[in-house]
């Protein structure tokens, strides 16, 4: 079993070498892709029954023992990441070869889309997987790399403008990273995440407190929250929709990822509940406050995302079983709801020639069924009984309750209030893009409609793109995911607790690290 641990990694750089060597040969690197993409949703569901059952699996790369070497650690929120990204890419990769064969790869270039994409996979598998801090650097190093060349895919100045924010924030944020690891070694003589968390407890409250918020911000940076996610509403929309998908769905969970275990393993001493509940008060008022404002729907997507951070970051703050429980539960549903709103927005923007509100009208009529693939996304993002981002936040909600603090009734407040909002917004799309009729589109005037913000590469065209079979199947399958997620919320439910449970206990993560003690 453990060593089908590195091979999440090992299987998407082999497939990206592969593809690269067959850059003329479209076929071969979809085939490669697929394969690779297939083979790792296999392990990874293989590790998450393992994990559940048996414990959390750890390979020492090389056979060097940590601290000397590498180790890769698999838990119960590892392994469901995991899974739950690989099943995110393969249903995306699926979209984007359907987009290929119809835009004869003009947005998608395959020589390059499907390298730059396995890269970005091994990327995030391993800052899953990593048992060290470096680790976990370079596995975001390789999706920073991966991901300014799918971002700028194409070569238009929308893209390179944005990838060119998205580069220097990253890199920023990749400073910020490595000079946080840097202080860490210099203070606990390791970058072994185990080790840390029995050494950092040596060290004055004051210092920890230092490192913890130097880890922090460079981790934030990649969460997107407030107020480190300026970047991301100008950085996402520009992308094709394959790319938009991937980045929207997964990469700010990478950074919720890494403040869990650095708030459950690392750094369990430091008080971070009011810093963390006054962050995720912010983030979610100030994202969803600029959701109602777009007109574009991608834009506005986008801002719910940084919006629905501060749902993740509030289940952090409080802490405990029910706590952590409520927010692996999130961050599974909102990855997966995420990543298909926003193939249903590019089957939205093909068939009716623009992403913004002002210029569409009578996709329900023109295209019914990919009304309904986004009516049940926008319906399950927006918290609507019974669907998974209602249970989600419920047991938010009730996190807050039980830990009692009026910070948590105002964060509860603030929930609610994001939820509204976020139905609001996406039912003026639903309103004004497919329940109003084509003809009321030319010369429709309303002052609520001219105070909305315009995406700032919006060039005021329409123009309609031909959509595939694949595409449509693609989404579907990710629409219906939505769906089981809803269904078998109870077993979801029950794993994100056994895995709350496991990270909360300290002891296990460092006893499978070190089973024979730390040295």
């Amino acid at each position: 079993m453990n060593a089908l641990v590195p091979l999440v990694v090992t299987i998407p750089l082999l497939g990206a070498a592969i593809a690269l060597i067959f850059g003329q040969r479209p076929r071969v690197q979809i085939f490669v892709s697929l394969i690779s993409l297939t083979l790792v949703t296999a392990i990874a569901a293989v590790l998450l029954v393992a994990v559940d059952q048996t414990g959390t699996v750890t390979v020492n790369v090389g056979g060097w023992a940590p601290p000397w070497g590498i180790v890769l650690v698999v838990d119960r929120l590892s392994a469901i990441m995991l899974l739950v990204s690989a099943l995110m890419l393969l249903g995306v990769l699926i979209f984007a070869i359907g987009q290929g064969i119809v835009d004869d790869d003009n947005e998608t270039p395959v020589s390059i889309f499907h390298p730059a994409y396995l890269v970005l996979s091994a990327g995030l598998f391993d800052a899953f997987v990593a048992g060290d801090l470096f680790n976990m650097y370079v596995g975001f190093e390789m999706l920073l790399a991966a991901s300014y060349v799918l971002l700028t895919l194409g070569g238009t100045g929308a893209r390179i403008r944005a990838g060119v924010t998205y580069i220097v924030i990253s890199l920023m944020s990749s400073l910020l990273f490595v000079g946080a690891i840097a202080l860490i070694y210099g203070a606990t003589g390791t970058v072994t995440i185990a080790l840390i968390s029995e050494r950092v407890r040596e060290l004055p409250m004051g210092v920890q407190a230092i490192l913890c918020a130097a880890l922090l911000l460079g981790f934030a940076v990649k969460a997107a929250v407030f107020p480190l996610s300026f970047w991301l509403p100008d950085s996402y929309p520009t992308a094709p929709a394959p790319v938009t998908a991937v980045f929207a769905g997964l990469l700010t969970k990478v950074g919720v990822y890494a403040i869990i275990r650095t708030d459950t393993v690392m750094f369990v001493d430091v008080p971070l509940r009011i810093p963390l509940m006054v962050v995720a008060f912010f983030t979610l008022l100030v994202g969803i406050m600029g959701a109602v404002m777009q007109a574009d729907i991608k834009r506005l997507l986008s801002f719910t995302l940084v919006s629905h951070i501060g749902y993740m970051i509030f289940g952090i703050a409080i802490g405990g079983d029910i706590a952590l429980t409520a927010t692996i539960f999130y961050v599974v549903h909102h990855i997966v709801v995420q990543t298909t709103l926003f193939l249903a927005t590019g089957l939205v923007e093909r068939v009716g020639g623009s992403t913004s509100i002002s210029r569409l009208g009578g996709l329900l009529k023109a295209a019914p069924f990919v009304a309904v693939l986004f009516f049940l996304g926008a319906l399950n993002l927006g918290g609507i009984p019974p669907f998974s981002g209602f249970l989600g936040k419920i047991g938010l909600f009730q996190a807050g309750v039980e830990e009692g603090s009026w910070l948590s009734y105002v964060l509860i407040a603030a929930g609610a209030a994001t939820s509204l909002l976020t139905l609001y917004a996406l039912a003026r799309v639903w309103n004004m893009a497919f329940w109003r009729s084509r003809g009321e589109v030319e010369g429709y005037q309303s002052p609520l409609l001219e105070s909305l913000a315009e995406s700032p590469e919006d060039s005021g065209t329409v123009a309609t793109k031909q959509t595939s079979r694949l595409m449509v199947g693609a989404t579907t399958g990710m629409v219906g995911l939505t769906l089981l997620l809803t269904v078998f919320a109870g077993p979801i439910f029950g794993y994100a607790e056994r895995a709350a449970h496991q990270v909360e206990n300290v002891d296990n993560y460092v006893s499978a690290v070190f089973p024979e003690g730390s040295p």
